[in-house]
């Protein structure tokens, strides 16, 4: 596959078949705007297709992986129609990209991941995290229901208690408490991430390729059986960017101040 049309991604074709993808957004913090939400939405299929590629591995540019959203996306979201109706087919192509990819992906967390961030560094079938990095899954804060990858997999990995908490108050938590919880495969010292995800990578793209392609295609058989809470999860963050709770999240993340959500 020729990957020139990506804007916001990298490509790096290491030996073996490895293939590195980079989200390169670094002054933003790698934030998805709708250039990266869409490139990160159909990048999944286009390495599907390439018989070259044995083994992905995913990070981001600078010191984070992503800080979510752009909040200048999020404004073009709130009252949209036609706009949450992209980014829900976007948010499913994404979410059933990465589950259905027969290549074996690993996330290389360098630093925060947030978001769209945290779909891509969570959903990946084998996750190293910095045990200084920061994940979490803001939607509540942002005033819509957590939606995307949050409900499909944190209770089935962190388990539904964890998945309770997280997910209702917004928290973040580190590379070294995710890891502990079940979230994350491995942590390790940040300088190690990106090193350790390659070794692990190179190892994926030397073995034996139709039992780690079925493997893995038997280990997300769980997601798939949970693909209609997924859609479930996903229409109800939609509904919240059509409603007036979206609009003071956005402002108050953006000038950093407690957000006052209306009754209901």
């Amino acid at each position: 596959m020729d990957f020139s049309s990506y804007q916001q991604l990298l490509f790096e074709r290491r030996g073996h078949g490895v293939l590195l993808v980079t989200l390169n957004n670094p002054d933003k913090y790698n934030a998805a705007d709708e250039g990266m939400h869409g490139e990160l939405a159909r990048v999944w299929d286009d390495i599907a297709r390439d018989e070259s590629v044995r083994a992905v591995v995913v990070t981001g540019a600078g010191k984070a992986f992503s800080a979510g959203g752009d909040l200048a996306m999020v404004r073009r979201l709130a009252g949209s129609s036609e706009r949450v109706g992209n980014m829900l087919s976007e948010m499913t192509r994404l979410v059933q990209g990465m589950a259905d990819c027969p290549v074996p992906i690993v996330s290389a967390i360098n630093g925060v991941a947030v978001g769209a961030g945290a779909v891509v560094a969570l959903l990946a079938d084998i996750s190293v995290c910095a045990d200084d990095a920061r994940i979490g899954d803001g939607h509540v804060r942002l005033g819509v229901a957590a939606g995307d990858h949050a409900a499909l997999v944190w209770p089935l990995m962190a388990g539904l208690a964890k998945a309770r908490y997280y997910l209702l108050t917004g928290e973040m938590i580190t590379g070294a408490e995710a890891e502990r919880i079940g979230l994350v495969s491995r942590c390790l010292p940040r300088a190690q991430v990106l090193g350790e995800a390659l070794r692990i990578a190179d190892g994926l793209a030397t073995g034996p390729q139709q039992a780690i392609r079925l493997t893995k295609r038997v280990l997300n058989g769980w997601l798939r059986q949970s693909m209609p809470l997924f859609d479930q999860a996903a229409a109800y963050e939609m509904l919240g960017f059509l409603g007036p709770d979206v609009v003071e999240g956005e402002a108050a993340l953006r000038e950093k101040r407690p957000a006052s959500f209306g009754p209901h």
